[in-house]
């Protein structure tokens, strides 16, 4: 039921109401006293729709608080004081009833900026509240609300050390983003080559770490290789991180002529958890067509060769049609495969040779194999192949077992393993985890 403190006899229309919370006129006195907005309706039908509302800030300044409502639209209609002093008077507003609409209606201030606002100003409540430097709360004092909502995500401690890191390198909202995806990103890395060189209570290696594993989607050598490991070393602040960096960029110059040894020793297969939003974060991605396992051979030698990206847009154009493609990110051992790149999808990762007794993972997986390379050389390579009866259709087996088995050509040499995504971080397999 609703309760009301007023004497009428029918309801107040919107637009009574509506003039009622906005009129400026102090001299005429009003016959009805404003509905309070936590009433609950008598009728829930009628009201499907019920607007978030955030609780009413404890950091509104004590000038604001005896305020009424006119008054504080006047306060953030006209920006009267510091961002983060006239922030907190937004959730009092959609406390009383007001919608950002409404807000942005009466005082200019659009719906996107009202979020940015009273984000930011928590944000740096929570500064406030770990004895941040007072010095690094005042250099937010202007714009500082773009900078503090990009690090909305991050810990305590991690918006401490951020923000001074912000403040000491003059970062922009951009760089604040990008500062606070990498320190978020971080712990999730565990396993890539490099991650233990970067100390991840430093902002600069987090975001150091972060470049330098942007180097690796790019060939090596080239020059978006080097440039990434140049901003990698610029921004390190570890010793160790900076060593790590320097060794990478020592090794540019080892072309494909370290590539080729590798395959001459023995082919080690990369398997890899995709990330959650890895794709849509990449610098660069490669697009493969992707064929099913249970298919055996025939939709392999149906797919595609050839899939370029055509235009200042990068529009991915095929040779012909094709129903199944996999987007991932550039990474270094898929990166250069070009036409010979294929995907297989495996319902089942049993249908690879791995150690059951320590790896026994039912779920799907996917195998990027080259297609120009079929020749069986390396014993410890693995390779995909068809295989006759079973449950996959194709399967992935070692070189040796190949070769035992009097098999000199494969459809193709396996370069990548992807695992899906899982919202928990495990360790990557490693070679001792294969048959």
């Amino acid at each position: 039921m609703l309760s009301l403190s007023v004497n009428t006899l029918s309801p107040l229309s919107p637009i009574i109401h509506k003039k009622l919370l906005f009129s400026n006129d102090h001299h005429k006195p009003s016959a009805v006293k404003p509905i309070s907005a936590t009433s609950t309706p008598s009728n829930p039908q009628q009201q499907l729709y019920q607007p978030f509302r955030p609780p009413p800030s404890t950091t509104v300044p004590s000038e604001y608080r005896s305020l009424d409502t006119t008054g504080r639209l006047e306060i953030l209609s006209n920006r009267l004081g510091l961002w983060y002093e006239y922030a907190p008077l937004i959730p009092t507003l959609i406390q009383e009833g007001f919608t950002p609409p409404s807000i942005e209606e009466a005082t200019g201030i659009s719906g996107v900026e009202q979020n940015r606002l009273v984000v930011a100003a928590q944000v740096r409540d929570s500064l406030v509240k770990s004895n941040t430097d007072p010095e690094i709360l005042s250099a937010f004092d202007t714009g500082g609300a773009e900078l503090l909502y990009e690090i909305r995500l991050l810990s305590a401690t991690q918006r401490a050390a951020s923000a001074q890191y912000i403040i000491k390198n003059r970062l922009d909202a951009k760089g604040a983003q990008e500062l606070a995806r990498a320190m978020k990103d971080f712990p999730r890395r565990r396993g890539n080559k490099g991650w233990e060189s970067f100390d991840y209570t430093l902002p600069g290696d987090c975001l150091s770490f972060m470049y330098f594993r942007h180097s690796r989607e790019h060939k090596n050598p080239s020059e978006q290789r080097t440039a990434a490991l140049e901003q990698a070393l610029k921004v390190a602040e570890t010793e160790k991180a900076k060593g790590t960096i320097l060794e990478e960029l020592e090794q540019k110059n080892g072309g494909e002529g370290g590539k080729e040894e590798v395959i001459k020793e023995g082919v080690r297969v990369p398997v890899v958890r995709l990330k959650m939003g890895e794709v849509a974060e990449a610098n660069s991605v490669v697009v493969f067509p992707v064929c099913r396992a249970e298919e055996r051979d025939k939709e392999l030698l149906e797919a595609p060769f050839e899939c370029r990206s055509e235009g200042e847009f990068g529009v991915v154009v095929a040779e012909k049609g094709w129903k199944r493609w996999a987007v991932l990110p550039g990474w270094e051992p898929v990166v250069g495969l070009g036409k010979g790149g294929v995907v297989v999808s495996f319902a089942d990762a049993r249908a690879l040779p791995w150690k059951v007794n320590r790896w026994y993972k039912e779920e799907a997986i996917l195998v990027v194999a080259n297609r120009r390379r079929k020749e069986v050389a390396a014993d410890d390579g693995f390779y995909l192949v068809a295989v006759d009866g079973g449950d996959w259709g194709l399967r992935v087996e070692r070189g040796s077992k190949l070769k035992e088995m009097g098999v000199n050509e494969s459809l193709g040499t396996v370069v990548l393993v992807v695992r899906p995504p899982r919202e928990e971080t495990d360790n990557q397999l490693s070679d001792e985890d294969w048959e």
